[in-house]
């Protein structure tokens, strides 16, 4: 059950961190009347609101964001005291994003009390939407999605939102017409298999050697791969856009 929605307007800075960096000192408490427990919802309309407008002034990167806040009900089986003040508050582990919670706690009456109030925040943006299936290993190209407006916060899985981000790269998966494209879909496209042979740079604090070996498993730029040396050694490198697995010492 929902009792209130309201939209914001916020720009993405890593927007769930910084929402949650916001959240956190923000306290809005009630005045010196007596508060109920049918008053929570607009106290937490309240620091919601708060929360959200502080994080706007925060966010500096140029994604607009429409956000969208629902706050739930509590358990109506729930018989709270009545309290003079009520703080709101992030608890720990908890970010404002998605399916979500923020506490309630009564820090000034009679019987002190602590309750959850489920909220859902929803940040509407500018995705890649898949506009037909895609086999895993296929390459993305234009031709695979569509811009649209999609829910950022629907999945924990960041949003890809610049064509440079995925045009090129290989499906991680199976991928299903409609899905918004995000980082974990895909991933770069491979350069080696395992068994192939691969130079290796060993680089150190004033010296680089080259040698080669034959790659323990596949490879794709920016992944840690083992090889295994002329020697019979095994070494653990990062695979560079040339193809050649550089080893830091």
């Amino acid at each position: 059950m929902v009792d209130s929605v309201f939209p914001l307007s916020l720009t993405a800075s890593r927007m769930a961190r910084a929402v949650v960096r916001a959240g956190v000192g923000l306290l809005v408490a009630a005045s010196a009347s007596m508060v109920w427990a049918e008053d929570l919802a607009d106290i937490s309309n309240q620091w919601l609101q708060g929360a959200l407008a502080q994080t706007q002034t925060q966010a500096q990167q140029s994604m607009p964001l429409r956000m969208e806040v629902q706050v739930g009900k509590l358990d109506p089986r729930l018989n709270l005291a009545p309290c003079l003040r009520v703080e709101p508050y992030l608890p720990s582990g908890s970010k404002l994003w998605g399916r979500t919670r923020i506490g309630m706690r009564c820090v000034e009456g009679a019987k002190p009390w602590n309750v959850f109030m489920p909220v859902t925040i929803r940040a509407f943006g500018p995705a890649w939407v898949l506009v037909n299936n895609v086999s895993m290993g296929e390459v993305l190209t234009h031709e695979h999605a569509m811009q649209s407006e999609v829910d950022w916060a629907e999945s924990p899985h960041s949003i890809i939102a610049l064509p440079d981000d995925w045009v090129g790269q290989t499906a991680a998966r199976n991928l299903t017409a409609g899905m918004a494209l995000r980082q974990t879909m895909v991933k770069a496209p491979e350069i080696f298999k395992p068994g192939a042979g691969v130079k290796v740079l060993v680089q150190g604090s004033g010296f680089a050697v080259t040698s080669s070996g034959k790659a323990l498993e596949s490879g794709s730029a920016g992944q840690n791969v083992r090889v295994r040396m002329e020697n019979g050694r095994t070494v653990i490198g990062t695979v560079n856009q040339q193809g050649e697995v550089v080893v830091a010492q």
